[in-house]
């Protein structure tokens, strides 16, 4: 399984606003320079994480784009499924009546605690912990 770019992109921008001043708003033209997101790309990402609930826009002298929530309050899962729907390894997790083996399939329940323990790590994982890692990093 891998996210797409689009997703990745959406986690870059999520957290540059994340290592951004409280209620700092930034133009989608710097986020998209420095987080080396193609502009037009970044304009749908930006609006998918808007109807998400997770930025909000503003236009105008001062607007821009800034976090709708805390970052300690953004999961990373939140993020990717925001753009590329809920993450499934593989159809029979989802529905196990999609495998050809049904009960009697050896790796069904492999499949199905892979999944869980992926969500489970993308659910703990917050964007106030990745900031503080992000602006560590600028600083060095």
């Amino acid at each position: 399984m891998q996210i797409t770019r689009q997703a990745d992109y959406a986690v870059r921008a999520v957290l540059f606003l994340a290592a951004q001043e409280d209620d700092e708003r930034s133009p989608t033209n710097r986020i998209a320079l420095e987080e080396k997101i193609p502009p037009s790309f970044l304009a749908k990402i930006v609006s998918q994480l808007s109807v998400a609930g997770i930025v909000s826009t503003s236009r105008g002298a001062h607007g821009g784009v800034s976090l709708a929530r805390s970052a300690e309050d953004i999961s990373l899962l939140e993020v990717v499924e925001a753009i590329d729907g809920p993450i499934t390894l593989n159809d029979c997790v989802i529905d196990p009546d999609s495998c050809a083996f049904g009960d009697e399939c050896p790796v069904h329940d492999i499949w199905v605690d892979a999944q869980r323990e992926l969500v489970s790590r993308l659910e703990a994982t917050h964007f106030d912990s990745l900031a503080a890692k992000y602006r560590q990093k600028a600083r060095n």
